[in-house]
């Protein structure tokens, strides 16, 4: 199916109703297939961070989402 972007009139949507849409279709893409691969880069590059974190606390993805609104 091929679809016009330009059909879909996101300009007229507000920023927080955008990045509810990406939220919402990547949501939609996660929950279909499991099984699709993930990068070598994209492992090492985790790796790094966390062992660049040390103890540091990180925030749940729901309170990442949260501050991006709240700056929206």
């Amino acid at each position: 199916m091929e679809i016009s972007w330009d059909s879909l009139d996101i300009e007229q949507l507000s920023v927080p109703q955008r990045l509810d849409l990406i939220t919402a279709i990547w949501d939609s893409i996660t929950e279909e297939d499991e099984s699709l691969p993930v990068p070598d880069w994209h492992r090492e590059e985790l790796e790094r961070r966390v062992a660049s974190r040390g103890s540091k606390p990180s925030l749940t993805w729901e309170e990442v989402k949260a501050r991006l609104r709240r700056k929206a």
